[in-house]
């Protein structure tokens, strides 16, 4: 059923709702083709990320509109980075479609793909994903490892919410690992760096990515090492997905890489989930990550 446009967001706050109202005031600036004919109506809400609300929305044809929560420098993303990013992967077949992109509203509107029925992912899919978005032309900033993990450091010392003492007790290793795995990277490329399963979308028979927020230029080999870890890959399946993105079989130095690059994700994603509240230093999900980390570490050893 389509909703007014005073339809409330869940744990949206008044400012959110407001610049979703003005989002889609704009709908005649939206760039699409045909124009719209009619202003959008919201169908629903969609499940978003913690700093931002997005909801589904139609005119005709269909629409995801995300409004930002929270200030996106606080997270460390550059949305205006992002846009380039979507326009040049949209072209290339790889991406939903962005219409439209207001930085002062915090909104990004983009085509909605439906999903497939049950879909059957193959490694073969996300490595041909993967080398396309390798392949994107070069963008203006590059993901530096080192400096997103002390940025969530820092963020939780100034917090309440501060990590228990074995979180921290990994920093000095993760970032050693992170450094040396920066000095051999050959080649940087246009990386998604969160192409995990929540992230893929199967719609029409194609695979394609989606939420590129975390978008930069970076070491294509920590991309495979996100989706390697993120989807809890066993060695078997590790090596078919390398060897389809490589094309050959894998190089020592280029699992060694991945393995070093898989404690890094690790590390990140624990101190990202501290650093946005999603788990607290109590919760028993910080000891099945704490323990997902320490296995990488020592897969490294």
């Amino acid at each position: 059923m389509l909703q007014p446009w005073g339809y409330s967001i869940t744990n949206a706050n008044a400012s959110t709702q407001h610049n979703l109202r003005h989002a889609l005031a704009q709908w005649r600036h939206w760039q699409c083709d045909p124009p719209l004919r009619h202003a959008p109506e919201i169908v629903s809400p969609v499940a978003g990320g913690l700093s931002n609300h997005s909801v589904l929305v139609a005119s005709g044809a269909q629409f995801i509109v995300r409004i930002d929560g929270t200030a996106p420098a606080s997270h460390g993303l550059n949305r205006q980075l992002e846009w380039c990013a979507l326009r040049q992967a949209s072209a290339a077949g790889l991406a939903p479609t962005p219409r439209y992109f207001n930085p002062d509203l915090g909104c990004l509107v983009c085509d909605y793909l439906p999903p497939d029925a049950a879909p059957r992912e193959s490694a073969a899919d996300t490595a041909q994903l993967l080398r396309g978005i390798h392949a994107l032309p070069a963008l203006h900033q590059r993901l530096d490892l080192c400096e997103r993990i002390q940025r969530y450091e820092n963020q939780l010392r100034r917090t309440a919410q501060v990590p228990s003492a074995p979180v921290l007790a990994h920093s000095d290793r993760v970032l050693s690992l992170a450094h040396s795995a920066a000095l051999s990277c050959e080649t940087y490329r246009v990386c998604h760096h969160d192409l995990l399963r929540a992230n893929r979308l199967y719609s029409g028979g194609r695979l394609y990515a989606l939420d590129w927020e975390y978008c930069a230029m970076g070491d294509p080999l920590y991309d495979l090492a996100v989706v390697i870890a993120g989807d809890a890959l066993k060695e078997t399946q590790q090596n078919t997905l390398l060897s389809a993105y490589l094309q050959r079989p894998p190089r020592e130095s280029e699992l060694f890489a991945v393995a070093r690059y898989r404690c890094v994700y690790r590390y990140l994603e624990l101190l990202w989930y501290l650093a946005t509240g999603k788990i607290s230093a109590e919760d028993d999900a910080q000891e099945i990550k704490l323990a997902q980390l320490d296995s990488a570490l020592r897969d490294n050893e």
